[in-house]
């Protein structure tokens, strides 16, 4: 399995980052938040081929670009229509829903989930595109722990931070994979074969047949399997930032190895990040440090800053936190 993913939107302009989740046999496909022309970074089959869209809060620069997301999978019925976020994002997607003349759609398919997430439970709304969007279906609610979304291959947690308001930090996690180490069949006399998918099944027999002979499953696994943990990263924007804050994301990155993170403000500017709710280059990489993730990607630059001085702030971060960058498609390290 892998994870794979891009930093959509220009520096200074509106973010979202993209994640494709590849466990070999499927792509999961996930956006988080979704700017104003975002978008525009992926081909049109990528944007309707979405999987789940997660807003961390829903000021408009975090979800202005939602009309081109939605124009593209209005009526999509080959795949659930999956959006989640912060208390209230129900409502306000339902405004957005019935924003528009629906007399030219009447019987189309196309349902619409949205979850609205709260620190104690997942409230679950459905929206149909036959009923012009016009009513709310409540779906009942889920008891909230930090896993939010539970998929075969992944998980998706979340935890809510402080913007004046909830914004939501999202983590996603391959599950562990169990691999076979190949180079130990010799040394139990076995040759690679069929019966080797059933080292992996859960509804495997107790014993199998190798080569004529009989042999104990339990015993075979232990021998021959090894568990990985899978990839991880991590997607933080728009929140204070303060220490009562960074204990809890020490815990909750623990072991995560890519942290996608606002740099809104340059610590000079501490007092005014504070202010508006926002964190500095070197708070975040001295919470990735202390939480030994294994890199930092600075985005949501502020336009308030010159590309110079972008720089500068990554120069700051990387005083803390060394395997720090910048989507390197931006390339305005090439620029300096």
């Amino acid at each position: 399995m892998a994870i794979e993913f891009q930093v959509l939107g220009r520096p200074g302009r509106d973010n979202a980052l993209w994640v494709r989740v590849d466990s070999g046999q499927s792509i999961t496909r996930l956006l988080f938040d979704c700017g104003d022309g975002c978008l525009s970074d992926l081909s049109a089959s990528e944007v309707q081929a979405t999987d789940h869209l997660f807003f961390s809060h829903l000021h408009m620069d975090h979800i202005g670009g939602f009309d081109a997301f939605f124009r593209r999978t209005f009526n999509r019925d080959t795949q659930p229509n999956s959006l989640w976020g912060p208390p209230e994002t129900s409502a306000i997607l339902h405004h957005r829903f019935q924003g528009f003349w629906w007399n030219l759609n009447g019987g189309q398919p196309g349902t619409w989930r949205v979850h609205d997430i709260h620190e104690d439970r997942v409230a679950r709304y459905r929206y149909e595109l036959s009923e012009s969007f016009a009513k709310q279906h409540a779906d009942g609610t889920a008891g909230q722990g930090s896993v939010i979304l539970d998929d075969r291959d992944f998980t998706i947690q979340a935890i809510r931070l402080e913007h004046r308001g909830p914004s939501l930090g999202y983590l996603v996690r391959e599950k562990p994979k169990a691999n076979i180490q190949i180079e130990r069949l010799a040394t139990l006399g076995l040759r690679p074969g069929p019966w080797m998918q059933a080292l992996k099944s859960a509804t495997a027999p107790s014993m199998i047949e190798i080569d004529g002979a009989s042999f104990d499953l339990a015993e075979l696994r232990r021998d021959l399997l090894v568990e990985t943990s899978g990839d991880s990263i991590a997607y933080l924007t728009d929140f204070l930032l303060d220490e009562a804050t960074a204990d809890r994301l020490v815990a909750w990155l623990r072991g995560c190895r890519t942290v996608v993170c606002e740099a809104q403000y340059r610590h000079l500017h501490l007092d005014l990040a504070l202010r508006n709710h926002h964190t500095t280059t070197t708070l975040v990489s001295q919470l990735t440090a202390r939480a030994g993730v294994e890199r930092l990607i600075l985005f949501h630059l502020s336009d308030r800053y010159r590309s110079e001085e972008w720089l500068e702030m990554l120069e700051e971060s990387r005083v803390h936190f060394p395997a720090t960058s910048f989507p390197p498609h931006w390339n305005l390290e090439s620029c300096a």
